[in-house]
């Protein structure tokens, strides 16, 4: 399994990573309340034995649990792996010494003495993007944590979290923000190219659109539980959804029967800079997230995704 490197960074590590909202025991998405450290662990290690070994996480994720989980299944595996979590700019946090007890509070619930990436997980608060850099780069120099990154910034912001970031010379490495062929926004404005330009690696969550790209909704079954009030499971998306699932379907059984979820996947990770998280709630779905890199489809199956997910790029 070839290996990439997030940003301008040394931190070099597989084309995917694990996303762990999942083992927050939250409701959300239809994960269900009752998953847990065993659960968990499953996927956890079924990561490591397929060859993935970076995990993101962040403080809100289950107010503070799924940092409690990863840190108990990081500290137990006796191997080197990446860590990643963020921090939530919440109106009453506006100092930059406050950003710093955030992630020392986050080191404790790892049981960690520094984390390889810290990101600002949203825009927003009463704290400027410039105090925030400033902050983050405090925590770099103090040790506290090897690479700072950006999650749901627009093109605007990133541009000035990077420039902040400079003055002090230090990288911004990356960009968290929803991408998947159901959500194409960082294509149509301007913030992919910028990350190519920059040399900010986009970290793209919700890559299966949050579970659209599974094949297991259609027209008249959509999801129960929250999702379905996101757009792309309205009835008019569904019906434009049908065509590309058929097309990713297509395209995985030309690759040895892969899913239509390593499809998606595998459309992500093979465009450059672009690291997909995808969530793994137990083994299997750990297993099949490392399974969607050992393979490359080709150009031209690439164009026809890229042509019949045209609609939702629009919609973007």
């Amino acid at each position: 399994m070839e290996k990439m490197i997030i940003g301008n960074s040394d931190i070099e590590t597989t084309p995917i990573g694990v996303g762990t909202m999942p083992w927050s025991n939250s409701s959300m998405w239809g994960y269900g309340s009752k998953l847990g450290l065993e659960a968990a662990r499953k996927a956890f290690q079924a990561s490591l034995e397929a060859g993935v070994d970076f995990f993101d996480t962040a403080e809100i994720y289950g107010f503070g649990q799924s940092e409690r989980v990863l840190g108990k299944l990081v500290r137990a595996a006796g191997r080197r792996i990446f860590v990643a979590t963020k921090y939530a700019p919440m109106p009453w946090r506006f100092t930059r010494g406050q950003v710093r007890r955030a992630l020392e509070k986050s080191l404790e619930r790892l049981g960690l003495e520094q984390v390889d990436l810290y990101q600002v997980h949203f825009p927003g608060g009463w704290i400027k993007i410039e105090t925030l850099m400033e902050a983050l780069a405090d925590a770099v120099e103090a040790g506290l944590t090897r690479t700072v990154g950006v999650s749901n910034y627009n093109l605007e912001q990133m541009q000035r979290a990077h420039a902040a970031l400079a003055k002090r010379g230090i990288a911004l490495v990356s960009n968290q923000v929803e991408y998947s062929l159901t959500q194409q926004s960082p294509r149509t404005n301007g913030l992919l190219d910028a990350c190519q330009e920059l040399g900010i690696t986009l970290i793209a969550y919700s890559p299966l659109g949050r579970g659209a790209l599974t094949g297991k909704y259609r027209p008249g079954r959509e999801p129960k539980d929250a999702r379905r009030f996101y757009g792309q499971f309205k009835q008019d998306q569904l019906e434009i959804l049908v065509p590309l699932l058929e097309a990713m379907d297509e395209i995985g059984h030309a690759h040895r029967d892969k899913s239509a979820a390593q499809v998606a996947l595998n459309w992500l990770a093979r465009q450059p800079n672009v690291f997909p998280i995808p969530g793994a709630k137990d083994a299997c779905q750990a297993q099949e997230n490392a399974a969607a890199i050992d393979w490359m489809m080709s150009d031209e199956e690439a164009q026809r995704l890229d042509e019949l997910s045209a609609p939702f790029r629009s919609a973007s």
